[in-house]
């Protein structure tokens, strides 16, 4: 019996979204879903209480940068991730991959694995699909994600095709270390770049092996939004209805309802907590940065249409404020608003899917949120 069980409940007539429930040991997901980035076992300024406020029902953390610190057996010693942090629903791990991936001048890779230093103090180290498989069963996530490589953007096609099929090799080498599959669900990763025979490709090797859901990585690596959408369309029909579908690393608001319309259920992203450091809101009228002057005397909320506890209780002027003056305070506040605002986004997603106006949604949120041509300006 799988750790983890997908649930189709309506299928929208307007655009073929999917609205639907993943079942873990943790809790239920409702699907389309946003999933908050705890990269080191915590979400940057959002406490595990905030995020249920917000009304989170799973989150993300990371294999590397546990694996360096401080490292597996510590968290397995505490009795997992959701006990080392205090979060009782459910957790996912990225497998580490994409971390190797990002330090192409720090890394050699081969067939055994990855061979990198640490971006902490350049120290020599491993990881292989076994042992990103053994770190991830001792992080206890209810779902974990096979080591993969993330080929960059742009990339020749020779290389692409070799690391995509090293990537399913690597995907059959974690299905045989995974060693708690009664309560971790282990997902495969289809890659091939921004080649469409490559992704189908990697989509056939990888259902072949019959994981108990599926990511589609190697997007948001740089490439423009029309390509990445062009990767999904290519992609998604192949993957098994009856398994949830994960987008990785994508998190712009345009960008979670475009892929919810082309059949993706979960997303992840530190963009909502990154560009909040930085005082950047998303709003329902588009992109807000309050620490501009122009906002020093408005005492009106970051967004008018939203509920959430910044919103509900604090002012632009008072935000900027906080943030002008470098007070941890104003951060929490717009990361708290951003993350409220893709988890809600994500509530009306699928509000529209269920009414079979998915389509009419999109356009009405694009046309309020100011866009052009699809960019979110994210």
């Amino acid at each position: 019996m799988s750790a983890i069980r997908y649930e189709l409940i309506k299928t929208c007539a307007q655009t073929g979204a999917r609205l639907g429930r993943v079942h873990t040991p943790h809790g239920v997901i409702d699907t389309p879903t946003f999933m908050p980035v705890g990269t080191l076992a915590s979400v940057k300024g959002v406490s595990p209480e905030e995020l249920k406020e917000l009304n989170a029902q799973i989150i993300l953390s990371n294999t590397y940068h546990l694996f360096l610190r401080p490292g597996h057996e510590l968290v397995r010693e505490a009795g997992g991730l959701h006990k080392f942090m205090n979060w009782d629903r459910a957790i996912l791990t990225d497998s580490g991959g994409f971390q190797v991936f990002s330090l192409s001048e720090m890394r050699k890779i081969r067939e055994e694995g990855v061979e990198f230093r640490s971006h902490l103090n350049g120290d020599k180290l491993f990881l292989s699909p076994e042992i990103a498989t053994q770190v991830q069963n001792a992080l206890g996530a209810d779902i974990f994600m096979a080591f993969d490589e993330c080929p960059p953007f742009p990339a020749e096609y020779d290389y692409v095709k070799q690391s995509t099929e090293r990537t399913s090799r690597w995907a059959e080498r974690c299905l045989k270390a995974h060693e708690r599959p009664h309560d971790q669900g282990l997902f495969g990763i289809v890659q091939g770049g921004m080649f469409k025979d490559l992704r189908q490709q990697s989509a056939r090797e990888l259902t072949s092996l019959d994981f108990p859901g599926y990511a589609i990585g190697g997007l948001s690596v740089g490439e423009p939004k029309h390509l990445m959408y062009e990767m999904l369309e290519e992609t998604v029909p192949l993957l098994p209805a009856g398994k949830p579908r994960y987008l990785m690393g994508v998190g712009s608001p345009d960008a979670l309802v475009e892929g919810s319309i082309r059949g993706i259920d979960m997303f992840d992203c530190v963009l909502p907590t990154r560009i909040a450091r930085n005082g950047t809101a998303m709003t329902s009228q588009g992109r807000l940065v309050v620490k501009n002057a122009k906002y020093t005397s408005d005492f009106g909320p970051l967004d008018p249409e939203c509920s959430c506890y910044a919103c509900r209780n604090y002012s632009r002027a008072y935000i900027r404020h906080l943030i002008r003056a470098d007070e941890m305070f104003g951060l929490r506040l717009t990361s708290i608003h951003n993350l409220h605002f893709l988890t809600h986004l994500m509530e009306k997603v699928r509000e529209a899917i269920r009414e079979d106006r998915l389509r009419d949604f999109r356009d009405e949120f694009f046309e309020q949120y100011g866009m052009a041509n699809n960019e979110s300006g994210f």
